[in-house]
């Protein structure tokens, strides 16, 4: 079957008419997985959704995220964007990641969470050093909830500490960023038709 990725932006920007770098970021991205014949279908501006704190599914009336786990969940492929703030991932990426922890108490009967047999990739922008850590917590709490992770899985751009040049106002995409989004692609398409081939037994 065709692989489908789903793009999630947790830029802190509401406003999908506002510029984002992460949705840059996740545009080279949707470029490589394009020619790895994976589809990109949708950029999800999470901070436009009303989600809900909390550790559930569903945490009640106008809780956004059952919605929001429904369409991740029908893609093979998950690209989870966001900018570095503080040197850390976005608040808007940390409710992603604490609402994804109710996988671990919805298992089938072979012990498989929802996410099981599902791939995760990072897209990550900021103006200072941080997307090593940032990956760090990202790959670590999505491998906690069953995604699993393939090598060379975070593309990224970073400016000069300090600086005050954002990813979407390069002239043109760095060629390392290029390189990387290639292979970062490469390998998710790749071990996602291996999973969706060949699932985890549990």
């Amino acid at each position: 079957m065709p692989l489908k990725a789903l793009a999630l932006n947790c830029t802190l920007k509401a406003d999908s008419r506002q510029e984002s770098s992460t949705d840059a970021m996740i545009a080279v991205l949707t470029r490589a997985f394009s020619k790895n014949d994976v589809t990109v279908s949708e950029t999800v501006r999470v901070a436009a959704l009303d989600i809900s704190p909390g550790v559930s599914s569903d945490e009640g009336d106008g809780d956004a995220w059952p919605g929001l786990r429904e369409k991740i969940l029908a893609h093979d492929i998950v690209i989870f964007g966001g900018p570095i703030w503080m040197g850390q991932i976005s608040s808007i990426a940390k409710r992603v990641l604490e609402r994804m922890d109710a996988f671990l108490s919805e298992t089938d009967d072979e012990g498989r969470m929802p996410s099981y047999g599902k791939v995760a990739v990072a897209a990550i922008v900021g103006n200072e050093d941080g997307a090593h850590f940032c990956s760090a917590q990202l790959f670590q709490a999505l491998n906690d909830v069953g995604w699993t992770i393939p090598a060379v899985a975070a593309c990224y751009w970073v400016g000069e500490a300090m600086g005050a040049v954002d990813f979407k106002d390069l002239g043109e995409t760095p060629e390392a960023v290029m390189k990387t989004a290639k292979m970062v692609a490469g390998n998710a398409a790749h071990l996602a038709s291996l999973l969706q081939s060949s699932p985890y037994p549990g």
